[in-house]
């Protein structure tokens, strides 16, 4: 793996419901500095664009909250209409602070079970894909058919860390690449093999595209990365890990 590598900020128009995304990625690179896709690109994408291509948008003006949503509001300061579209889309509420909800989804920690008003239409909220690491796959297959370039594909999402102010981009969804590097069994610095160390391969390559990407009204939904020189496969997937081998479950299961 090289260290010199670029990353290309890939602008497009805004996505809407049933958009092609292909289509506006092979627009949107042919107008970047990257020029096409080449084999060993890596293509992250923002998850918001993804879910609204596939139509996971929600208009609140269609939801009706049941009674435990309108505690939760009062509770967080939360509109309830929103908390039971959060709730529908947990596998579990944890807690919550004020305006926000924790909760477990699909063997993930995170925020308002990651639906989010932002760049969403008026009175909408997206949702995650409903199945980020085959929406990875499929834009993954459609990109080598249409323009024969193996690349890795990762669906990204913006999150907060435990204690720590601002976000930074996260994996929901890869294909091409391995999501983690099991760093185990290497010698550190004095020889000693490394007990628990695994690197988290697509996170930071997400981070690393959300410099590009930014968050709010740019149209950058996605980016290209060349010259990591990681070897594309076929291998799908986002590791997680059991909440109850989780440092921040295990005290939030404490309290």
């Amino acid at each position: 793996m090289t260290a010199a590598f670029c990353v290309y900020g890939i602008r497009t128009g805004i996505i809407r419901e049933g958009d092609p995304l292909v289509d506006a990625l092979l627009e949107g690179v042919s107008q970047s500095g990257a020029v096409s896709f080449r084999d060993g690109d890596l293509v992250v994408l923002a998850e918001t664009a993804v879910a609204t291509a596939e139509g996971s948008i929600v208009d609140l003006a269609s939801v009706v909250p049941g009674k435990e949503s309108f505690r939760l509001g009062d509770q967080y300061g939360i509109d309830p209409r929103l908390v039971e579209v959060v709730a529908r889309e947990s596998d579990e509420v944890v807690g919550g602070i004020p305006g926000h909800l924790l909760c477990m989804k699909g063997g993930t920690l995170l925020p308002n079970a990651g639906v989010d008003a932002s760049n969403a239409p008026p009175g909408c909220v997206v949702l995650l894909p409903a199945d980020p690491d085959r929406s990875a796959r499929t834009i993954r297959e459609e990109i080598a058919a249409r323009t024969g370039a193996q690349v890795g594909v990762i669906i990204a999402d913006s999150r907060t860390h435990a204690m720590r102010s601002g976000c930074s981009g996260v994996a929901i969804g890869c294909a091409g690449i391995p999501s983690v590097i099991d760093a185990r069994g290497h010698p550190d610095l004095f020889g000693r093999p490394l007990e628990v160390t695994k690197q988290a391969l697509a996170d930071n390559i997400a981070s690393a595209a959300e410099i590009v990407m930014g968050e709010a009204d740019e149209c950058t939904p996605a980016a290209l990365i060349r010259g990591l020189g990681i070897p594309i496969t076929d291998v799908a997937g986002v590791e997680s890990i059991d909440a109850a081998a989780c440092l921040f479950m295990g005290l939030l299961k404490k309290n």
